[in-house]
């Protein structure tokens, strides 16, 4: 299974693996810090138009934890956390991600890759869910959408950082 948006490439790895890719024209360390610090979160990683980031709390330390919360615009609340098992600055975190509505069956591990070639980083992120019925289910929601919508903000976002 392949898919693209935009820039964006989500493909399916063995039984329980999504990988996106994207590439961005910015150097790794300035990606790492929008991925990494909230006040630079919070600017594109809104969630779906009229949605807000009500929520953006990131300890970022081995066995620190994170928090995100979006809110739309009838009130109903989306919320994921986790703890941050590797850090790697500015090449590789790795984390768990649990949604609170947990409808993709249990706690997923997400490893993020920023890989930088003249200038231009390539972001790798493999979510590795519990189950293939976990993917199965990731799969079934707006996800893809929703990622390349917010990778889309972060491109526009990274030239106003440099």
């Amino acid at each position: 299974m392949m898919n693209h948006a935009g820039n964006m490439k989500l493909v399916t790895s063995g039984d329980c693996e999504i990988i996106i890719t994207r590439s961005f024209d910015a150097p790794r360390a300035l990606v790492w810090d929008a991925y990494t610090k909230p006040a630079l979160i919070k600017r594109w990683l809104t969630g779906p138009p009229g949605w807000t980031f009500a929520v953006c709390e990131m300890d970022l330390r081995v066995g620190g934890k994170y928090r995100w919360v979006w809110r739309g615009p009838d009130g109903t609340e989306m919320g994921m956390g986790g703890v941050h098992r590797e850090i790697m600055a500015p090449e590789r975190l790795v984390n768990t991600q649990l949604f609170d509505q947990d409808w993709t069956g249990g706690e997923a591990v997400g490893t993020l890759i920023l890989t930088e070639r003249d200038g231009k980083t390539t972001l790798t992120n493999t979510i590795r869910y519990s189950s293939p019925e976990a993917r199965h289910g990731a799969l079934k929601t707006p996800m893809e959408q929703g990622m390349a919508m917010g990778y889309d903000r972060l491109a526009e976002l990274l030239p106003k950082l440099a």
